[in-house]
């Protein structure tokens, strides 16, 4: 399975789009003022990760710390397994009330140096036992754009010893480019 390439494309300058237009963007006014895009990593077909979904876990309430020192709670939906540049690699999914949607908290071992550094995001769907899990669509927490936002922190189940090189990258904007 590939991504489609014009879809991520698109779905790239419509997030670029909102974030230097959109007055409920994550961005400060000033951030907006001189947003030139976000910084992404080449479309990586090798991180579309589809899988079984393992039930087995522990359904009890996770209290994820956030940014800002609050928490909030998620529960256990299933563990994904899967291999990243053939390391073993592993993730937890979590549901929350009121959402169909799986929740992927992840840090990696690109956090920090290449990507922001307290993680960041996933959304899926499961059909069935199975998932696709396209990290080329990762995404920074808005509190990487600002830090009054409060954002969920990933748990240490899901931070990754391999590298994720795909989706966004640390947030530059405000800051002269570097070459």
């Amino acid at each position: 399975m590939s991504t489609n390439t014009s879809e991520l494309k698109r779905f790239r300058a419509e997030k670029d789009r909102v974030f230097a237009r959109d007055p409920h963007s994550p961005l400060t006014s000033a951030q907006r003022s001189a947003f030139r895009g976000l910084q992404y990593f080449d479309e990586n077909p090798q991180l579309i990760i589809t899988a079984g979904i393992d039930r087995e876990v522990d359904p009890e309430e996770v209290l994820m710390g956030t940014s800002s020192g609050e928490e909030q709670v998620y529960h256990r939906y299933g563990l994904v397994r899967f291999r990243v540049d053939e390391q073993p690699a592993q993730l937890m999914l979590y549901s929350s009330e009121g959402s169909d949607e799986l929740f992927i908290p992840f840090r990696d071992a690109t956090s920090g140096h290449e990507t922001y550094g307290a993680g960041r995001y996933l959304e899926v769907h499961a059909h069935g036992d199975d998932v696709t899990i396209d990290f080329n669509y990762a995404y920074n927490p808005n509190c990487a754009y600002d830090p009054s936002w409060s954002c969920p922190l990933p748990p240490t189940e899901n931070w990754l010893k391999v590298p994720i090189r795909a989706g966004e990258k640390t947030f530059a904007a405000g800051h002269e480019a570097t070459s």
